[in-house]
């Protein structure tokens, strides 16, 4: 027994067992803001709910050991059949569970359900976010399978269900099914069009078979994929079930897993089409991209409520971690450059909660300004809060010092996943020729977008500058392809700025103001203006647990 050399003193207690719904000031306002009132009250103990449970030791835990205890691919059964699983840590059925009983697969015909969704998805991807891949995909399959209607009678029902039922059966016969998504290839990555899978048609009417490959294929334990593939009639959209309706499994061989920076938990594949690969086509020949274009919309706005979920876990523990950790004879969340830093991240994390709640709310209204508004919002919002989640999270990590850069602490991983938004569904620069392509050809996109910043000009004198300043970059096509990524990002500045103004509290909606857009901020967190009400903005992001 060795003898005691020191009693442990001077270290924050874990931010555990608290409502993580509740805590979130801003989250818990937007959805608030957004809900009709008539389901507003069933939404939030719903989320309540939720937010208790992400805040619990077992979920924390749960979410550890998926990460530690990776997929483990098995091509052959003892006998030398080929049966393409993957095992799962039981955490890892645990998480998806709870995500699925509190209806993240389940938005689209409820009231108010992309907002109640959003929120909860925003709570689930701060205990794990690599099980939110097959929860985002299996949601946003939806609106790609309504191109035939007698598909999505069939499967809607189940992809809303609230029972998760893992293992490979027959999708129509089983409680509840999650969906995933195979578009990119080796040779062409973004650049769909230049697939080479090929899709020969059957005699049965709208069935084919197909050869090729994909080379990220997430959740290949879901129970059907939707692929992009070229038919007769060019590059076309289909459905690849893992087992056929006779029991039998479909030809998707897994060829190996991939070993990610990051997302640990979730098993990312490259799979094989042999020829004998059955597909159901979705959609008309021709027009795959037109097809699965409204699955991307809806993944890529999960990948701005993921970032900012990624965003509000390390900024709750930085705060938590100042709020009780006192140095050079104070705490550290009273040091005036320590709340300058906070304040700082603060203003990050809020702007993106409240800009990915406002684009669910979108969703929900479903008029067509609001269609018009999500077609050039949702990559202005991708490219530029995904973006901002690394810088955010790193920051965050350092509040911590050394315990931050240790693995038990959480930061770690928090880091590793926090590049993963910006990557998939695409990058940055397909995002902003995104934002370019639908700024050419769709002008009522551009009218939405002016018209929802507008709502807040005459409030802020530097958001007003702000607005005039990106309409005179809009009016310049010089070079405009070069120049897009500083667009964009003049843009999702500009429209988080109005968010805050018509929204947030003054001390929050002046901070982003005059730093966002005043221009009166430095190249690193922490360097706010001093005169500005910082301890106000932080002691709103701290967790009260």
């Amino acid at each position: 027994m060795t003898a005691g050399t020191h009693t442990v003193t001077n270290q924050a207690p874990p931010l555990v067992g608290y409502d993580v719904f509740s805590a979130d000031r801003a989250l818990a306002e937007a959805v608030e803001r957004h809900l009709p009132p008539e389901v507003y009250a069933e939404a939030r103990a719903e989320l309540v709910a939720s937010g208790l449970a992400a805040g619990s030791a077992q979920a924390l835990e749960w979410g550890t050991l998926a990460n530690a205890c990776a997929p483990r691919l098995k091509t052959h059964d003892r006998y030398g059949n080929r049966i393409d699983e993957v095992e799962f840590h039981p955490a890892w059925h645990r998480l998806l569970g709870r995500g699925v009983a509190a209806g993240l697969t389940d938005a689209w015909d409820r009231p108010g359900g992309h907002v109640r969704r959003a929120a909860g998805f925003l709570l689930a991807s701060q205990v794990e976010a690599g099980h939110g891949c097959p929860l985002s995909m299996t949601h946003a399959a939806v609106p790609a399978l309504r191109a035939d209607p007698e598909l999505a009678a069939a499967w809607e029902p189940l992809i809303a269900s609230r029972v998760y039922e893992p293992g490979l059966r027959p999708p129509l016969e089983k409680s509840g099914v999650l969906l995933g998504m195979g578009m990119t290839e080796k040779q062409g990555g973004s650049d769909v069009r230049a697939n080479t899978t090929r899709a020969e048609p059957l005699a049965e009417d709208g069935a084919y078979v197909l050869t090729g490959h994909k080379w990220f294929c997430s959740a290949p334990m879901s129970d059907g994929f939707l692929v992009l593939a070229q038919a007769p009639g060019g590059l076309t959209c289909f459905l690849v079930p893992r087992v056929l309706p006779d029991g039998t499994r479909n030809a998707f061989a897994i060829q190996r897993l991939k070993d990610k920076l990051g997302n640990r938990s979730n098993a990312s594949a490259e799979v094989e089409f042999d020829g004998s690969t059955w597909a159901r086509r979705v959609g008309e020949e021709g027009r795959g991209v037109h097809t699965i274009i409204g699955m991307v919309a809806a993944t890529r706005l999960d990948c701005v409520l993921g970032s900012a979920a990624l965003m509000r876990q390390a900024v709750a523990q930085a705060v938590h971690h100042a709020s009780y950790r006192s140095a050079f004879g104070g705490l550290l969340v009273d040091k005036p450059l320590m709340r300058n830093v906070l304040a700082d991240l603060a203003l990050e994390s809020e702007a993106a909660t409240v800009l990915g709640l406002r684009l669910a709310a979108a969703y929900d209204e479903g008029g067509e300004a609001d269609r018009a508004l999500l077609r050039i919002a949702v990559p202005v919002a991708k490219y530029w809060v995904t973006k901002r989640c690394v810088p955010v999270v790193a920051e965050a990590l350092e509040c911590l010092g050394g315990n931050g850069y240790v693995e038990e602490s959480g930061l770690p991983r928090l880091l590793r996943e926090s590049p993963l938004n910006s990557v998939w569904e695409g990058a940055g620069n397909v995002q902003a020729l995104d934002v370019l392509r639908v700024l050419r050809r769709e002008p009522a996109a551009l009218n939405a977008f002016l018209v929802e910043v507008g709502r807040a000009r005459g409030a802020d004198h530097r958001l007003d500058r702000a607005i005039r300043d990106m309409l005179a970059e809009l009016a310049d096509l010089e070079g405009i392809e070069a120049r897009a990524r500083r667009l964009v990002e003049r843009m999702a500045r500009v429209l988080q700025g109005a968010l805050l103004v018509r929204w947030a509290p003054p001390e929050v909606a002046d901070a982003f103001c005059a730093s966002r857009l005043g221009g009166d901020w430095g190249a690193s967190f922490g360097t706010l203006p001093h005169t500005l009400d910082l301890a106000a903005v932080v002691e709103r992001a701290r967790p009260v647990a």
